[in-house]
C-alpha cells in the first residue's frame, strides 16, 4: 500500500471511528427526545424529520438538485428501497432499549449484531458487495465483543 493510500484510509478509518460515536449520543439524545414528547415512536418520527430537512439542504447545497433519473427504476430490485424502514427500526429499538439497559449495553449489543451480520454478508458477498471469507481470525473478534457485552452486563 503506498503513503498516500495508507493516509487516507486512515482518514476513512478515523471517519468511521467519529460516525460510531455519534450512535450512543443520538440514542441518548433520542430517549429525552421519546421523554419529552411522551412516545418512542413520535420521537423517532422528529429524529427521521430533522435528519430529512438536514439531507433536503445538503441535496440543495451539494447536488443543486432534488430529482434523480426514474428511468429504469422499475428494474431496481424490491430491497434496495428498504434501508429507510431499516433505520427506523434501528433508531426506535434503540430509543425504547437505552431506559431499561443503559447507552454503554444498549451501543455494545447493537454493535454486536451489526458484527454478526456484517460478517455474514462480507462472507456471501450479499448485496453485490467483494467477498470476505469468515476465518477464525474474524470469529474471535466477534466473540470478544460477546464476551465484552457479558463484561458490560455484569459490571
Amino acid at each position: 500500500m503506498t503513503a498516500k493510500k495508507s493516509k487516507s484510509m486512515i482518514a476513512f478509518m478515523f471517519m468511521g471511528l467519529v460516525a460510531g460515536m455519534m450512535s450512543p449520543i443520538q440514542t441518548s439524545i433520542n430517549s429525552r427526545l421519546r421523554i419529552a414528547v411522551d412516545s418512542p415512536i413520535i420521537a423517532s418520527l422528529i429524529s427521521f424529520l430533522v435528519g430529512m430537512m438536514l439531507l433536503l439542504l445538503i441535496s440543495l447545497v451539494v447536488e443543486r438538485r432534488l430529482t434523480f433519473p426514474l428511468r429504469g427504476v422499475g428494474r431496481i430490485p424490491w430491497w434496495i428501497f428498504t434501508g429507510g424502514a431499516l433505520g427506523v427500526i434501528f433508531v426506535t429499538s434503540n430509543i425504547l432499549l437505552l431506559p431499561l439497559l443503559g447507552s454503554a449495553l444498549t451501543v455494545v449489543l447493537a454493535l454486536c449484531g451489526q458484527m454478526i451480520i456484517a460478517l455474514t454478508i462480507d462472507h456471501f458477498g450479499w448485496f453485490g458487495i467483494i467477498k470476505h471469507p469468515i476465518n477464525r481470525y474474524r470469529v474471535l473478534g466477534v466473540l470478544s465483543m460477546i464476551g465484552g457485552v457479558l463484561l458490560i452486563q455484569w459490571f
